[in-house]
Parts: structure tokens; sequence; C-alpha cells
């Protein structure tokens, strides 16, 4: 879009001015457009460019003339638009899952249509009332269909409570969690799934991350407290590199809450919260070293989303093999460990904990197939016969040996 809009018009500004302005805008003068600049650096670093050039620009210009004023403020417009776009966050969507009851359904999609003003904090447009409004109804006529079994595993249902009466007393937060505990309850009762069982968990998976996307969702302008000067549109999210939430996440947990004091307020402190990272894994520490968590995480970045993304496609999926590895024995494994686990794709900061712990204990995609190979009663000869060392020859059973060894207790199958 920058391409199609901006790019022809500073592309026309730029002609009325001297050539001697040029050399402070990236890609003017070279035959290269401002978006084709972003395309190669990023967002974020135009932004850095952009006003290291402007001030540079500034520097040399002793007595400004009407043009220069026109030129600076021109740039500093197109800076703040390459910030702005750096910071869109994309729009929100409530996912569905598949067997999800055709009522439930329709009523989470009105649901989205109308929940743009809502949040959980408004008092004009609380969110609470929105789940009273759409999805109460639609979740009762859902659960009158099924035999009364069902409803100890729903808060509310059978009760005379709604579905939002009880997100009242709780709050959204301890209703993920609660909804998380039962729904694992009734996977756990349940020996062999019918299709009533699938599409009632399809429901209720449904209705959960719907939850845990209101608890998520800030309102459309907001302020943290009064006293307290942040901004409360900063991204909300947990750390790039584990589970935790960030270290702003976590002081707006704890503003939210009213449990604050003086020190927390100073302004110095706050500009130091990170949106990016939790305080395990902040990039410096507090006396300006380099951290080397930090560092050792960052490192291994590509392969922790790698396997978070392995994870949540299992998670969607616990029937069969379903991390979409591309390699079958690497699907079976992630097939297997979840067998033994209760995690489900809303628990999202477990999920990312666990794909950071597969990390840092350097769990390969080779230590994976010796465990599914071993699990099928293949000797430790055999499978060093199958699996290639880094030279892309085959292991020997020492090796092997060392390598199973070396493995977590968590990650045994």
């Amino acid at each position: 879009m920058i391409e199609e809009v901006i790019d022809p018009a500073l592309a026309a500004y730029m002609d009325t001015l001297p050539e001697s302005y040029a050399g402070h805008v990236p890609g003017a003068g070279t035959g290269v457009g401002f978006s084709a600049i972003i395309r190669v650096v990023g967002l974020e670093a135009m932004v850095r460019m952009q006003r290291q050039l402007l001030r540079q620009f500034i520097k040399t210009v002793e007595q400004k003339s009407p043009t220069d004023d026109c030129f600076v403020a021109t740039l500093e417009s197109l800076t703040g638009l390459i910030w702005d776009c750096a910071c869109k966050r994309p729009k929100r969507t409530i996912v569905i899952w598949d067997g999800c009851d055709p009522v439930v359904t329709e009523a989470i999609q009105r649901f989205e249509e109308r929940w743009y003003p809502y949040s959980a904090s408004s008092r004009r447009y609380p969110i609470v009332r929105l789940i009273e409004e759409v999805i109460d109804p639609a979740l009762a006529t859902y659960m009158d269909t099924l035999p009364e079994r069902y409803a100890g595993y729903v808060p509310g249902a059978g009760t005379g409570l709604g579905f939002s009466a009880i997100i009242r007393m709780v709050g959204l937060e301890a209703m993920v969690r609660m909804q998380r505990q039962l729904l694992r309850q009734f996977i756990k009762t349940v020996e062999q799934k019918t299709t009533t069982d699938e599409y009632f968990i399809a429901t209720l998976e449904s209705l959960t991350g719907l939850v845990w996307d209101c608890a998520c969702k800030r309102p459309k302008r907001s302020s943290s407290a009064k006293g307290v000067n942040l901004n409360a549109q900063r991204k909300h999210d947990f750390c790039e590199l584990c589970g935790n939430q960030t270290e702003f996440a976590a002081f707006m947990t704890t503003v939210a809450g009213q449990r604050i004091n003086d020190v927390e307020l100073e302004d110095r402190k706050k500009l130091e919260l990170s949106h990016q990272y939790c305080e395990e894994h902040r990039p410096k520490l507090a006396n300006g070293e380099w951290n080397p968590t930090y560092r050792q995480a960052k490192r291994s970045l590509t392969q922790f989303n790698i396997e978070l993304t392995r994870l949540t496609h299992q998670c969607a999926n616990r029937s069969k093999p379903h991390a979409m590895s591309g390699d079958e024995l690497i699907d079976s494994y992630f097939f297997q460990l979840m067998l033994q686990l209760t995690l489900q794709s809303a628990d999202k900061a477990e999920l990312r904990n666990l794909a950071r712990r597969m990390v840092d204990s350097k769990l390969s995609d080779a230590k994976k197939k010796m465990l599914v190979l071993k699990q099928s009663g293949f000797s430790q000869a055999e499978i060093g016969k199958r699996i290639l060392n880094a030279k892309q020859q085959p292991m020997t059973r020492q090796a092997v040996s060392k390598a199973l060894a070396s493995i977590r207790d968590e990650f045994l199958i």
C-alpha cells in the first residue's frame, strides 16, 4: 500500500526540490522507491534510518528556509506514518473450531461483528453484557439438545445461571482456567469419543477462545489508572521467547488490580518496561550488560517458533498425528507426547513454555525420531542405521545411547 500510495506522491515532491535534499530520503535519486527500502530493512529500521537522516539534515542547515521547514515537516509526517504501520496490529479474529455447534458458531460470528467498542474495562460497553446478550441464549439452546451429563462440564449449565453470570462472579481469566479444567476432566472421562463428544469439545474450545480473546481485548481508547501515565494501547502479550507475560503486560496486570506503589510510578522505571520480553529474557541486565539468557533464547528463536507451531497443530487435532512437520516420525512423536499431556490449543502460555523447554534442552528432531523408533521396538544399533548424524552418516550405537540419555524425562514417550 505504501508503494501504491506514498511512493508516487513522494517522488513527485522530491522532483520539486534541489538534488541536495535527496540524500536525506532513503532511495531518493537512486531509482529505488521508498517502499523498496522498507522491504529491504523493515519498518522499524526504516524509522530509525529516517530519523537519523533527518537529524543530520537539521544539523547541516544553519538557517532554515521555508523550503527546509516544509521538507522537515514532510519527513516527520512520513516517519510517523511508517511507525504507525510498524505498530499496527492485525484485526483480532475469534477462532471457531471445526465441529462447533452451528447455533453457537452463528452467535460467535454475530458477537464478533458487534464487539469492536466493547472491552472488560469499559463501563459504557462492558463485554460481559455482550456475552449475555449474544452467547448465553445460543449456549442454552445448544445445551438443551444434549443429555444432562454434559451440563456438568459447562459453568452455570443446568443451574439457572447463564454463562455470563459465572463470568461476572469469577472474572474472564478465571473463567478460562475453569473451563479448561472442566474440558480436561471431560476428555479424561471419555474412553471412546462419539461424534457428539467431538462437537461438544469443539464448541467448548471455541467458547474458551472467545472468553480469552475478551480478556485480552483492549478498549478503543484506554488509560491504565489515575496517576499512571502509561500507554495502555501498547502490546499486551507474551514474551517473544517464552510463555511468560512481557514486563509491560505484567505491570499492566498489576495496575489493573490496583496493586501499585509510588516506586512503580516513576517515569524512569516505566520507560524501561519491555512489551516484547519478560523479565527473564530482557535484552540487558540492570547493570547494563547483555543478558546471556536473552542471547541464547534469541539465537534459537526460529526453532522455538517451529516447535510452537508443531505443538499448536497437534493440539488442534489430537486424534491423529497432525504436527505437520513434514516427517512421519516427528509427527508421530508429537502425537504420542500430546497423548500424555492435557494441554489444549487455548493453553497458549503453557504451549509456549513447553516449546521453550524443548529448545533449551536441545531436543533435536533426530532425538525425537530416536524416541519413536525406540518405542517401536528398534534396538540402538538399528536406530543408528536409520538416523544420520551431522555428516549424513549412520550413527553409532554409542552415539544413540548418549543422545537418548540426554533427553529430559518430561519429553520421553
